[in-house]
């Protein structure tokens, strides 16, 4: 009888250590810092800026910067819960009725589609070529386009809105650089697009800038750091001490 206790205790051992084994070697869940590998990390900015009229004051400005934006921070648990609480795109701000361009080569992917937001309309458009898939939001009608259409850069292929739809609420571009072929990890424009960002970040109602987290107060406070972010992923910044104090 005691040896066929010992035996059993034995073999129940052996296999704890067998299990504890394979769990260690299993793949650590996929998180912000695990984005797949993408040009921005080359330095590369295959990118152009969506308008073709250069920024002023009675063209277009820069509104909310990607990323752990002030605003996304405080709207973090509600707004921005399915993008891990950030901004993840860019706002341009401009009258309705600015004429959109395409960023890049591509094909329309999908016209208004609802279950990405950005409304009233928008428009996706792939770009295998890069790697990427880009969405123009907050249209200010349906674009005249349709799925398998092919677009090349520069050219106009929306119009400018306003997510209020009244056009003298919030009327601005809220343009989104995404993978292909997934579109569920965003990434920062900032780093894609050929622009002089510093510049367009003097003027504008970009002012509050970025969220701080007074525990590493570095960390992600300029337009060229900000983190991908990837749908339905954890919230990233709920700091434990954050500047400026949540509302």
């Amino acid at each position: 009888m005691k040896t066929l206790l010992s035996l059993t205790t034995s073999l129940g051992l052996l296999l704890a250590l067998l299990f504890s084994a394979n769990v260690s070697q299993a793949a650590p869940p996929q998180t912000a810092s695990s984005a797949p590998a993408q040009q921005e990390q080359d330095g590369q900015r295959p990118f152009i800026l969506p308008f073709a009229e250069p920024p002023g004051p009675d063209t277009w400005l820069l509104g909310q910067a990607y990323g752990n934006t002030v605003g996304a921070y405080f709207n973090r648990n509600t707004t921005y819960r399915y993008s891990q609480g950030i901004h993840f795109g860019v706002d341009l701000t401009a009258p309705c009725g600015t004429e959109i361009v395409a960023i890049a080569d591509g094909v329309v992917a999908l016209v208004d589609a609802t279950a990405y937001g950005s409304l009233p309309h928008n428009l996706i458009v792939d770009h295998p070529q890069l790697g990427y898939a880009t969405l123009y939001g907050h249209l200010l009608e349906r674009p005249d386009l349709t799925p398998g259409q092919e677009v090349k850069q520069g050219e106009v292929i929306a119009l400018s809105g306003d997510p209020e739809d009244t056009c003298f609420g919030r009327p601005h571009l809220h343009l989104e650089i995404r993978d292909y072929p997934g579109r569920a990890w965003k990434y920062n424009p900032v780093n894609l697009i050929d622009a002089d960002w510093d510049n367009l970040a003097l003027v504008g109602s970009f002012r509050s800038g970025f969220e701080r987290d007074l525990d590493d107060p570095r960390k992600w406070q300029h337009l060229d750091d900000q983190p991908p972010a990837v749908t339905g992923g954890a919230i990233i910044n709920n700091f434990a001490n954050p500047w400026p104090r949540a509302r």
